[in-house]
Parts: structure tokens; C-alpha cells; sequence
């Protein structure tokens, strides 16, 4: 089987790389299960079965929960039209606890098989993963999964299905429609007739598309009556009419994009150096002869060994065991021990692999999003996940002998799941976890006591806030201790154009060493700058801009790097409270330097740099911004008031409510720190018969009659004194 994967990694147009992504239990990974037995690779009689495990999850806490938590690497040959093809597939989690594992997978493929449940329909977190992919370029099919559902749950006749399931794909197309970018609007809505749309039970591990039924002469009433049928006779009908591997990977290989195609339009947006460059025309055109480029996606710790298995997607090169590779974002060079091709789910160790390819590497330490080149290059885009860690707790050892032990584990954890944001104090041995709700922050726990092997004890959440400001500021200078270097910073707030266009991906973060054209032309275009401000732009920085308006300044080159790194810094910690700050414009307005290199380093720069901005803020009327979630909330109708008194409880406000047949749906924007314990207090309310979903995150400031009551809270847990807030 390993020779035969090989034969085919050498051909890039007969390869796939594809994820799945869908709302919690829509049914991904009983799928994928279903997709490997075919395969030959697993257990047709194991596929699907949640008792016994799906093979996809590596962790207990997956078994225990019946929940993917982790993205999992498969491989798998598929024959069409008399050639073999590979198809590389990452299975990915439902839970948008664990949404930073979507993300990762996304810049790793081409392509995603959007499953929803035929009878929930498109849900929130549907929305996020198409979202998630479409902001990475990466073409979506869809698959209506649970078909069986509204054949035996529902009743319905041949004709409500088919018009359930067109019903769908209008809704599916509508979604695209709303958040593709302009080129893709119209080019990738999924098409009944043409077979990106597909529909069954990966469960039942089946599925049909018009273009098989067609094949086939299968008809929509042929699906009701498989259900009348004895067990054996439905899977022998099932394999010999709708084998669901044949259907979906049939539409996987006609429908998703090789890598050579895809690079063509996906590199422009996830990678932005010179595209004229030989680096920029290898990555464009997936050369396996030219410079090698290596985005590291996932890293899974190996249990026996300790060591970092990084797996990605290999852009351009070959890569090979033994090999000397610099890692740009770590800025050093490491060696390459093995080269890993999955066989399965197996990793199987290989000498090298060319350009096109979705593999796993050892003997590297790196972090997900790091690029591997064989010289230092521009990096390729940041990863950065669609919300924002918004609960945090402490973690410390129950045995201060196994302080050190904890954060050697907490760093590998931070490389495993960097949507986990870890704060490491070894001085005072209080360390912070940073996730993305509850459940995300529970699993991690629990990992580091069963498989770590650390016993530890943690706060209860903590809710993570935001500083802002309210007003323009004066100019205010910061000076270096030396008095020789004076630097003049005014702030104040984004614009919301400029707010909406970094959530949405159409402004990229990071620092511009020369000017952005994509950025320049936003401001331009949508905020009415003109093209010389626009060019002063030289970082987005979590949310933050900083602008350049100084004029002539000798040194500003050498000096705008030490600038920039305590902007950064401090836009991490803000002046208030030291939580992080969100939506500033920050401007340097004119600096006074010291002729003499020595004396304007980073020892000088960075106090000047941090007094100039903070003390800014604090004459901007700086205020403290809280987390919000809008959660869809759904219940049977007699529960309606209780969900209402639920919201108003927690200082919630009701945007919506409407009736579904015998159903109430209540959209509601909620505070974080009022949804700790939500699922119990939901359970409750509705006896246990409601459930929730989040559809968007937000910060807005926090009520006036609670600002200084918060503010204090975080200073008093942090144990911050006086002399250290401010500027």
C-alpha cells in the first residue's frame, strides 16, 4: 500500500487535499471511519461505531465525551476514471471550543466536504468552518448528512426529501454567497446537477449525488425503501448502489482542485512576498524542484519518544530525512530526522516527498504556522483562528517540586494547541491558560494530569478583558532613560471600517516592511484615505494599527523594529489594567534621536517607546471593554420563558426569537463573565431539554457602574501596584 501511496505522491495532479468541517455532531468522523474501511485501511464492522471508538480519535477524552477534540491526519487511494488518485483528508472537530484545529487544517488543503445534518440544517458553527475556509481559499462541496433521519424520524415522502435537500443547498449557496470574496461568489456555490452536492448517512455509509443516481438509475423513492429492508440486505444494496467512498470521493477528485490549480489562486492570499521572486514563482507553481517551503499545521507530541511530530503541507521543494531547513519564524536552523507519509491513519516513515504533499516531519521544534524553508524567506500568513481566547485560568503544580516538570509540559501543550495562549512566569511560579471556553480549558487540564503525568489545580475561569479609549489624545512624548531620545505618540480610535475589515480577514496583521498595496488600497477605498497616509501603515498587531507620520528622521529605519516590538508589547498589556488592548490607531508623530547608535538600542528605545504610548491612552479616556458571545438558544416552546428570565438574568439582551414547528430559537448576546456554568443554568431552565451554540464573539465597553468594580478585580488578582500602572 506504501508503494502505491508513493507512486502517486510524485504526480500532483492526482492529488487531494481535503478536510472535513461541520457543526458538532453532523456526523465528520463516523464519516471519515467510513471513507478508511472502504479503503481497505480499518474495520468495516468498527466504521462509524461510537462504543468502540472512532479511529480517528487518539485521545480517551474523545471516547468519553463521543466528541472529536484534536484534528487527525488520513490518507487514502481512490480510483476514478482509471487512474489512482490520493486523497490526503484532516478530520476535524465540530466543537468551536476546538476551532483553532479548523483553522490549522485549512492552510494545510485545498479543498473541505461541508457536512450538514439534514434535518438541524446549517448551524452556527457551519457558518465558522465555511467561513474558516473561505478565508484561506480553500473550496467547499457539500454533503447533506442524516438523510436516514428524515426518512425514519420524519416520514417523509420521496418528494419532501428531495425538496428538504434543495431547500438546503439554496440556503448553503445564500451563505457562500454572503462571505466569499467578489471572485468566488458565484464561482463555488455548490450545484445539485453537477454533483458537488451530495446526500446520505455516513452512518449508515451511504450517499447518493445526481450524477450517480443517474448512473446508477437510482431514484429519491429507492431511499425509503432500502429502510424496509432486513440489515444485510440494505448494506449489500447500499455497497452495490450508493457506496458512500465512491460517491463523496468521486465528487472530492471532479469537484476540489489538485494542488498545482489551487496554489495558483491560494498563495496570493496566505503568503506576500514577491511573487516575480524564484521563491514566489516555486510556492505559485507547487515546483517540486524549486526552494523548498514547509508550513508546519499540527504538532502531536509522540507518547513513547517526547519528541515533536510536525505535520503540514509542503508548498514547493522536496523534502527529505537528514535535511538542514531554517525555520524563519524561530530564526535557526534545525535537521530533519524522519519524513513521515500517512497510510491511513498510520504514519509511515519515507525518505522524501515532493511539492503537493500533506506529510508529518520529526527532529524539528517548531510551532504550528512556523515556514520551513532551506533559507530565511518571507513567512507565509499568520494563522489566526476566527475568535479570540476569551477564559483563562491559573495553573500550578500540587507538588512545588513539579514546578519545573509543569512548564516543560505547558510549553509542549502551547506547541500542540496554540489556540491555547500560555503565560509562563517561572519567578513567581504562577502560570495563565488561555482558551477558548470551558470545555477547551477542561480537556487541557485533564490532559496534563492523565497524560502528562503532573497533578495540578487550577483557579476557577478567569474572563479575559480589554482596554481601549474613548477620545483622540494629545501628542505625548515618551523619553529614554538617558534623555537623549524623545519620541511623540498620539492615539486614537479605529475606525470601524478598518475594525470590520481585520475580523474578516480582508486586512491582514503583521508588520509591513515596505507598503502593502492590498492594505493601502482598503484605506483608500473604504476609509477615503489618501494614498500617502495609507502608506504610513507599518503593522496591525491583535487588532491595533500603527502608523508612521514622522518626516525626515535620519535613524527611523534603524530604530522602527525596537519601536514596533513595544508596541506590540504594549498593546498585550495596556495601561489600565494590563489586559489587552483592542481597536487603537497609534501614531508616531516625530522623534528626536541620538546621533550615536549605542545610545538609542533597545535599553533606551523601549522605555521611551512604552512611556509615549501608554501615557497617551491614559489622556484618551481609556475604559475597559468585556467579552460578548451571541449564542442561538434552542428549546421546546414552554421553555420560552424560562430562557428569557435565563438571558435577562445574566445581562443578556434578546436579538431575536422566532418559532420552528414546536421549537423555540432565541438568538442572545451575552457577557463572558455571566456565562460561566451556561450549560448547567441552561439544563436547568429547559429540564434539560435546550441547547446552545455560539455564532459570533465581540468586545463592547463595559457598563459605566462596573468599570472601576472590574478594573480593581483584575489589578487586585494580578497584584499590581500603583507605581506599575499608568504609563
Amino acid at each position: 500500500m506504501v508503494d502505491r501511496v508513493m507512486r502517486i505522491t510524485q504526480n500532483p495532479k492526482q492529488i487531494r487535499n481535503i478536510c472535513t468541517s461541520a457543526h458538532i455532531h453532523h456526523g465528520k468522523t463516523a464519516f471519515t471511519d467510513n471513507l478508511l474501511a472502504a479503503a481497505g485501511m480499518m474495520s468495516a464492522k468498527a466504521a462509524g461505531d461510537l462504543e468502540q471508538g472512532m479511529a480517528t480519535w487518539q485521545h480517551a477524552d474523545e471516547q468519553e465525551r463521543l466528541m472529536t477534540v484534536d484534528a487527525a491526519n488520513v490518507s487514502m487511494v481512490h480510483e476514478f476514471n482509471e487512474q489512482e488518485f490520493l486523497i490526503n483528508l484532516i478530520d476535524t472537530p465540530g466543537h468551536v471550543d476546538f476551532g483553532g484545529n479548523v483553522t490549522r487544517a485549512m492552510r494545510a488543503v485545498d479543498g473541505t466536504v461541508v457536512l450538514i445534518c439534514a434535518v438541524e440544517g446549517i448551524m452556527p458553527q457551519t457558518e465558522t468552518v465555511v467561513r474558516q475556509a473561505l478565508r484561506e481559499r480553500v473550496k467547499p462541496v457539500l454533503f447533506i448528512n442524516k438523510v436516514d433521519r428524515l426518512v425514519k424520524e420524519l416520514k417523509l415522502s420521496p418528494e419532501k426529501i428531495a425538496e428538504r435537500v434543495m431547500n438546503l443547498v439554496v440556503l448553503f449557496n445564500n451563505l457562500i454567497g454572503r462571505i466569499a470574496e467578489q471572485e468566488y461568489k458565484e464561482k463555488w456555490k455548490v450545484n445539485v446537477q453537477d454533483g458537488s452536492v451530495a446526500f446520505g448517512s455516513a452512518r449508515e455509509n451511504w450517499a447518493l449525488s445526481f450524477p450517480y443516481m443517474h448512473k446508477k438509475n437510482v431514484k429519491f423513492a429507492d431511499i425509503l425503501r432500502i429502510y424496509e429492508l432486513e440489515e444485510q440486505e440494505r448494506k449489500d444494496w447500499v455497497w452495490k448502489n450508493a457506496p458512500l467512498n465512491e460517491v463523496i470521493l468521486d465528487m472530492v477528485i471532479k469537484h476540489l482542485p489538485d494542488p498545482v490549480d489551487a496554489q495558483k489562486y491560494r498563495i496570493p492570499k496566505i503568503w506576500h512576498g514577491e511573487k516575480d521572486s524564484e521563491f514566489g514563482k516555486d510556492v505559485l507553481t507547487c515546483n517540486p524542484n524549486g526552494k523548498l517551503a514547509f508550513v508546519i499545521t499540527r504538532i502531536v507530541i509522540d507518547p513513547r519518544s517526547g519528541k515533536d511530530i510536525s505535520a503540514g503541507r509542503l508548498f514547493s521543494g522536496t523534502i527529505r530525512s537528514g535535511m538542514e531547513v531554517y525555520l524563519n519564524n524561530a530564526k535557526q536552523r534545525q535537521r530533519i530526522q524522519n519524513v513521515y507519509i500517512y497510510n491511513g491513519i498510520k504514519p509511515e516513515i519515507i525518505e522524501s516527498l515532493p511539492a503537493g504533499n500533506v506529510l508529518a516531519i520529526s527532529g524539528v521544534l517548531g510551532f504550528a504556522g512556523e515556514t520551513i524553508t532551506l533559507e530565511p524567506e518571507q513567512m507565509f500568513e499568520e494563522l489566526k483562528h476566527i475568535f479570540e481566547p476569551v477564559i483563562t485560568k491559573a495553573i500550578e503544580p500540587k507538588k512545588s517540586a513539579d514546578l519545573p516538570k509543569l512548564i516543560e509540559v505547558l510549553r509542549k501543550v502551547s506547541r500542540e494547541d496554540p489556540s491555547v495562549k500560555i503565560e509562563i512566569n517561572e519567578e513567581t511560579g504562577q502560570n495563565l491558560l488561555h482558551g477558548m471556553g470551558e470545555l477547551h480549558l477542561e480537556i487541557i487540564e485533564n490532559r496534563i494530569i492523565t497524560e502528562k503525568g503532573v497533578e495540578v489545580k487550577t483557579s476557577p475561569p478567569i474572563v479575559v478583558y480589554r482596554e481601549a479609549i474613548t477620545k483622540k489624545s494629545p501628542v505625548t512624548e515618551g523619553k529614554s532613560p538617558n534623555k537623549h531620545n524623545k519620541l511623540q505618540f498620539m492615539v486614537e480610535p479605529l475606525e470601524p471600517q478598518i475594525v470590520n475589515g481585520i475580523k474578516e480577514g480582508r486586512i491582514r496583521q503583521g508588520r509591513f516592511k515596505k507598503k502593502d498595496e492590498e492594505l493601502i488600497a482598503f484605506l483608500r477605498d473604504e476609509c477615503d484615505w489618501d494614498a500617502k497616509t495609507a502608506g504610513m501603515a507599518k503593522a496591525i498587531f491583535n487588532g491595533n494599527l500603527f502608523m508612521d507620520q514622522t518626516r525626515g528622521i535620519v535613524y527611523i529605519n534603524e530604530i522602527m523594529e525596537l519601536v514596533l516590538d513595544m508596541f506590540e508589547d504594549v498593546m498585550k498589556q495596556g495601561p489600565l489594567s494590563r489586559e489587552p488592548c483592542i481597536n487603537l490607531k497609534v501614531s508616531l508623530i516625530d522623534c528626536t534621536l541620538h546621533e550615536d547608535a549605542i545610545h538609542r538600542g533597545p535599553a533606551q528605545m523601549y522605555p521611551a517607546v512604552r512611556e509615549g504610548i501608554r501615557g497617551a491612552m491614559m489622556q484618551a479616556g481609556p475604559v475597559m471593554y468585556e467579552p460578548l458571545q451571541i449564542m442561538r438558544i434552542e428549546a421546546p416552546t414552554e421553555y420560552t420563558g424560562g430562557i428569557s428570565k435565563l438571558v435577562s438574568s445574566k445581562r443578556g439582551q434578546l436579538l431575536d426569537m422566532t418559532q420552528e414547528e414546536d421549537q423555540v430559537v432565541v438568538v442572545a448576546k451575552l457577557p463572558v463573565a455571566e456565562l460561566l456554568g451556561w450549560s448547567s443554568d441552561l439544563r436547568s431552565a429547559t429540564e434539560g431539554r435546550g441547547n446552545s451554540s455560539l455564532m459570533d464573539q465581540m468586545f463592547e465597553r463595559l457598563p459605566i457602574e462596573l468599570q472601576e468594580k472590574v478594573r480593581n478585580q483584575i489589578i487586585q488578582r494580578k497584584g499590581l501596584t500603583a507605581g506599575e500602572l499608568g504609563a
